[in-house]
């Protein structure tokens, strides 16, 4: 739990720091290897390189390379955190007094920081090829030509369902749970439900019995469901909307 925990929490926080990532790449790659003056800056600052990426690359190259970003922090701080969690509940951390030991701490740290790091090093190699993918009038460094999904392609919509999946169940999951718990209780004679007033108070009463991680029972299968839903429902529309202007014209 350890691990998937602190993996989620980290691609929380990579979704809205993603965009500074962008920009700390083409900034650090501006000028390489050239003295300074020899060379065409075009991100002077942190806000101008935001706003020159926004303006010549459009607003969605802000959050370029997103998905490896995800992937990579979910990895990373997830092997990171997730064991030096488990190395704090083992006891590994405490000498035998039972009094936590910061060379041990330290030790375990940079240890679980080298794994994580190893183990995420390839991914973050593709999330910095794709971060400085540029327009050639802002490019800075070498330029690799990756390309993930063909144009239009059904892979690429159904990435973008699962990155976007993230938010949505993590928002709506509670309210899932509880309507399925309104759906499903037993009833008396007159239909009135027997365990629930209302959808607060399946809320509160399984927050107070279940804590909170029971909000969020079922949230694998709620992911994993979205993605090729939202793709699939979308993709027949189109094409029943296809097929049906063509049979009546």
């Amino acid at each position: 739990m350890d691990f998937l925990l602190s993996g989620m929490a980290a691609c929380g926080a990579c979704v809205f720091t993603n965009p500074l990532e962008v920009v700390k790449t083409r900034m650090q790659l501006q000028g390489e290897l050239k003295a300074p003056g020899t060379y065409q800056r075009h991100y002077r600052n942190v806000f101008h390189a935001f706003f020159t990426i926004g303006k010549v690359d459009g607003l969605a190259a802000l959050q370029k390379g997103l998905g490896p970003a995800l992937l990579y922090q979910f990895l990373m701080n997830g092997i990171r955190l997730g064991t030096y969690g488990l190395a704090e509940r083992k006891g590994y951390l405490s000498t035998d007094e039972g009094v936590l030991s910061p060379v041990r701490s330290a030790a375990a740290g940079a240890l679980a920081g080298v794994i994580g790091a190893y183990l995420g090093s390839p991914i973050y190699l593709v999330k910095t090829h794709l971060q400085a993918q540029a327009t050639s009038e802002i490019a800075v460094g070498h330029q690799y030509k990756h390309q993930i999904f063909p144009p239009q392609s059904w892979k690429a919509a159904l990435a973008a369902a699962m990155v976007s999946g993230m938010a949505v169940v993590l928002a709506m999951t509670p309210f899932d749970v509880a309507s399925t718990r309104l759906y499903n209780q037993p009833t008396d004679t007159h239909g009135k439900g027997l365990m629930y007033r209302g959808i607060f108070d399946a809320l509160l009463q399984t927050a107070r019995t279940e804590g909170i991680f029971g909000m969020y029972k079922g949230i694998g299968a709620s992911y994993f469901r979205l993605g090729p839903h939202t793709v699939l429902s979308l993709f027949f529309w189109d094409q029943l909307r296809s097929l049906y202007n063509t049979y009546t014209k």
